[in-house]
């Protein structure tokens, strides 16, 4: 729809504005008449062009009737040279004003785009992207980049996203019109805009040359006309991610003011908007490809540390070790941290979320991870109590998935909580669910996992790779699974075999079988997977083929407040994927013929897909202290190929 501006003439005295092409002006002629008028008569330059409306019986009658609804439409079709070159009875200086983003997502900001003033989600959807400036490029003292309210490199240009005010017109506008761009007060809180200075050469602008225009309580400023036909350039930068109280969506306006005599503000002739939608934070999940691996070094996992550094070697990714001097002996490198990016047509770059567990491994995200074009997110739990819960390998993410025709193709995000109907319980605090949930494109699956010591999702559930159906399994830790692993042992002859095989802890396998107490604690135990079970076939859209149980039993250790279940040997489903490699805690299992059974049964299930495992000793760094092997690392992937923007939602 054409724009259209509504505009007043003095019969008295000549009345100037400034037209801005593609618009139309519109005048009510019977409120401007002198009292007692009948008709009306228009002379005007050739490149104006105007209508009547209602349209007169007659056509072709001069002057015109006025009647009480006789309005006048103005358009022209060519920017001025000088500032009174074209005439309607009055003057009107011809002005092309537009700003213009990439709305159309191909990364090029194009020219007065019609959908640049809104936002449209989905393939053929519009509306510009903008990125949270969340990386470092100090050299010295490591800062957010959008903590800093200059520009501190240029390189940090490419972070944010350009902007461009393009105009056509007089060498200058009319004494007392200005151009000025305006944001919310709410907007300047999520939004700077910088602009190089106009009176230097684009090749010698220097970081000082570049001033913020709005942004952080600056709501408005003049902008320069530069006339004739030009282009200045802006650069968007967005200081923070959708949330609870941000949906996302950022507008910059832009006006072109004229004058309304002295002691009375400017009035705005003429407006255009652009509206930006920030980046969401988004998750990788295991089917993508490895790109470095992270894990702790401390006093006590030498071995642990050479099996991983084995299977990296494998996979062809990078290994990073986090020394003891800056993890403090705090070893759960996939607790204090997740992985994730962000994307827009220009740029992406990964960003990881920092947990609020703020164990001695605090440190190591903000001093080690940070960095040029890798960012940095994290939520404080100022009002809440923050549990085991906030520690993120209860944070995990599905691989894409389609349920029920909705597609979801970044997949789910899953954490774990109390159960539903419990009066009490751990949950994740709610600063970050609410940051999870904002983010829109992911949206997240609560399962119940307070019945767990340490209540981590990782610890009954995981995905792997597979070639057929989804293109991934769930695999799902299963007490059942376990006892039916014993049970065949001990019908095939191999009763006295023993778990634990040589060390002090070592079990027979009768033993285990004629333990009451630890089968009631399993039972309980699957029934609690099974509710996730459930939930989790629901919301991924999962048939039992596309879930794999393996043989794992629990035990239930008595606290304060009620029951909670442990591994009762190495968690296998706590497994890092690296590709086609799993890295699978070694479960120490009783031996037939020199081999762990419980690895046979594993191998069984996985191998078929193509899968390769490894079983890594973590029993005494990690499993004895109630972690293991993906509780111990954390993954750094490649982005998914798949853009959020083109998401129907």
């Amino acid at each position: 729809m054409v724009p259209r501006r509504s505009f007043t003439i003095d019969t008295e005295k000549t009345t100037r504005t400034t037209y801005v092409l593609g618009t139309e002006l519109t005048v009510n002629l019977n409120r401007c008449a002198p009292p007692q008028s009948k008709f009306f008569s228009i002379k005007c330059s050739p490149n104006v062009h105007y209508k009547i409306t209602p349209q007169a019986k007659d056509g072709n009658a001069v002057p015109y009737p006025l009647t009480p609804n006789s309005v006048l439409i103005v358009t022209m079709d060519a920017v001025s040279k000088t500032a009174n070159d074209s005439k309607v009875p009055t003057a009107h200086p011809i002005t092309f004003i537009s700003l213009d983003v990439d709305a159309d997502r191909d990364s090029v900001v194009e020219k007065n785009n019609p959908n640049k003033g809104s936002w449209k989600w989905g393939p053929n959807g519009h509306g510009a992207i903008l990125l949270v400036n969340c990386d470092s490029e100090s050299t010295y003292k490591k800062t957010l980049d959008s903590e800093v309210d200059e520009i501190s490199k240029v390189s940090d240009l490419q972070d944010m996203s350009k902007m461009i005010l393009r105009t056509n017109g007089p060498a200058e506008l009319p004494e007392g019109y200005k151009l000025t761009m305006h944001i919310s007060q709410t907007t300047s809180e999520n939004v700077r805009v910088f602009r190089p200075r106009t009176n230097v050469q684009k090749d010698n602008l220097f970081l000082k040359d570049y001033i913020m225009v709005v942004g952080t309580d600056m709501l408005t400023q003049e902008v320069p006309y530069l006339g004739g036909k030009t282009e200045l350039e802006f650069f968007v930068e967005g200081l923070h991610f959708p949330d609870k109280d941000f949906d996302g969506l950022i507008t910059i306006n832009l006006s072109l003011l004229e004058p309304c005599g002295k002691d009375f503000p400017e009035t705005p002739v003429f407006t255009d908007k652009v509206v930006f939608h920030v980046s969401p934070w988004i998750m990788t999940p295991n089917t993508l490809k490895p790109v470095e691996v992270y894990v702790c070094s401390t006093n006590d996992n030498y071995s642990f540390l050479k099996s991983i550094k084995n299977l990296v070697e494998k996979c062809g990714s990078k290994l990073k070790i986090c020394h003891e001097y800056m993890n403090r002996g705090d070893r759960w490198m996939q607790d204090e941290l997740e992985f994730g990016y962000i994307d827009s047509p220009h740029h992406q770059f990964p960003v990881v979320l920092d947990s609020p567990r703020d164990g001695d491994l605090q440190d190591f995200p903000y001093e080690s991870i940070l960095g040029p074009d890798f960012g940095y997110v994290t939520r404080h739990a100022l009002n809440e109590e923050v549990s085991s819960l906030d520690s993120f390998g209860n944070l995990e993410v599905s691989p894409p998935v389609t349920v029920n025709g909705k597609s979801y193709p970044l997949g789910r995000i899953i954490i774990g909580v109390a159960f539903p109907t419990a009066t009490r319980g751990r949950n994740m605090t709610q600063v970050v669910q609410d940051f999870l949930w904002a983010q829109k494109v992911q949206e997240p699956i609560a399962l119940y996992s307070d019945w767990l010591v340490v209540g981590h999702v990782d610890e009954f559930m995981t995905f792997v790779p597979a070639p057929d159906r989804k293109k991934f399994r769930l695999l799902l830790a299963s007490p059942d699974a376990g006892y039916k692993v014993f049970k065949s042992l001990q019908n095939n002859g191999h009763g006295k075999a023993e778990m634990f095989p040589g060390l002090p802890e070592a079990i027979s396998v009768n033993e285990i079988l004629s333990d009451k107490k630890l089968q009631a604690e399993n039972r309980y135990v699957q029934n609690c997977i099974d509710w996730n079970r459930d939930v989790l076939k629901k919301e991924l859209g999962l048939d039992d083929e596309d879930i794999i149980d393996l043989p794992i039993l629990f035990k239930v250790l008595e606290e304060k407040t009620h029951p909670r279940a442990v591994a009762y040997y190495p968690d296998m489903v706590n497994m890092i994927v690296l590709g086609d490699q799993l890295g699978i805690p070694k479960p120490f299992g009783p031996k037939v013929k020199g081999r762990c059974a419980l690895e046979i049964e594993v191998c069984s299930l996985l191998e078929p897909l193509g899968l390769k495992c490894t079983f890594i000793d973590d029993l005494a760094p990690y499993h004895k202290l109630l972690g293991e092997v993906h509780c111990g690392s954390n993954v750094l992937r490649e982005p998914s190929p798949f853009k959020w923007w083109n998401l129907e939602l």
